[in-house]
């Protein structure tokens, strides 16, 4: 059980209303709750034609109060179809992404761009007194400081996600326990590079352009070849260039480990390496994924006017 836990009134930061109940919910951009009337919020989009509210949950953010709504919809979403282009990603600290065609992405510092700002106003926020307005203030200050760190990631994840699903039909990551990542020596830069945030963004994004995605064995990929999958033994840190003995082949490292991403995924749906490589001309090079899609549950989000 252990001791119970000081609860401050900043704790609570969302409730949920289960039921709306009966009646008009929406007029204009007015939406009714329960026990509190009719609200004005800022409509991000219409809610789609078909869709029901469930129900809605009020969220406290540095920026504002936000508005959650649970839509439902009784359609079947056909599971997407391995087909066309494939691409593996490698994730790391060095590049953040490498894929399987070559293309290295550098790795953003969204925290150390704005360490020092926040390092000041956290030196400002000890000398405060506790209680005191001037301290619940500067409070506020460094919530919305590290909420604009936190959307500029998140805005980061949807472009890179975007870019790296164009001409690819199946798209294949690490199946890795990121956690792990954030209690190691860079566990400060895992943090900040979000890579679990990263691999959610990209599933949704693949299911909603039509992309077939999978996870794979995170095992050795640095340690194998991906050209004649002969174990070259296990590299430094500083080492960057993949060099096969065997075959000769030599890349850079995140890539390589991205092709044998590729390559296990591939494998994985019982085909050929040969009949999927990218690049070379071969067979299902230069297929494409094209398929219409359903709306299924989803959930949108509006803005309150009201803020506290």
């Amino acid at each position: 059980m252990g001791f119970p836990r000081f609860k401050n009134k900043y704790r609570m930061r969302s409730f949920v209303y289960p039921q709306l109940g009966k009646g008009q919910l929406f007029k204009g951009n007015q939406i009714k709750l329960p026990q509190l009337g009719w609200m004005e919020y800022v409509k991000s989009r219409e809610i789609p034609d078909g869709f029901k509210v469930k129900q809605v949950r009020v969220v406290r953010k540095a920026s504002g109060y936000f508005l959650m709504l649970t839509l439902e919809c009784n359609v079947n979403v056909p599971d997407t179809v391995a087909s066309g282009h494939p691409r593996g990603i490698d994730l790391g600290l060095d590049k953040f992404a490498a894929t399987s065609d070559g293309e290295l992405v550098e790795r953003p510092r969204f925290l150390s761009t704005l360490h020092r700002k926040l390092k000041l106003l956290q030196r400002r926020l000890k000398k405060k007194q506790k209680g005191s307005n001037n301290r619940h203030k500067l409070n506020r200050k460094i919530a919305r400081l590290h909420q604009r760190i936190s959307d500029t990631r998140k805005d980061w994840h949807f472009k890179l996600a975007h870019k790296l699903v164009i001409d690819a039909g199946m798209m294949f990551v690490e199946d890795i326990d990121f956690r792990v990542w954030a209690k190691g020596m860079f566990c400060k830069h895992t943090l900040d590079a979000g890579f679990g945030q990263f691999v959610e963004i990209l599933k949704w994004v693949c299911w909603k352009r039509g992309v077939y995605f999978e996870k794979v064995s995170k095992d050795y990929t640095s340690q194998v070849c991906p050209q004649c999958d002969t174990h070259t033994g296990k590299k430094e840190l500083k080492d960057r260039i993949h060099s096969c003995p065997a075959c000769g082949y030599t890349t850079h490292r995140d890539v390589a480990a991205a092709q044998v991403i590729r390559n296990r995924g591939i494998n994985a749906l019982g085909r050929s390496v040969l009949e999927n490589a990218c690049g070379d001309g071969l067979t299902g090079a230069g297929d494409s994924l094209v398929k219409s899609r359903k709306s299924r549950k989803n959930g949108g989000e509006a803005r309150l006017k009201t803020a506290s």
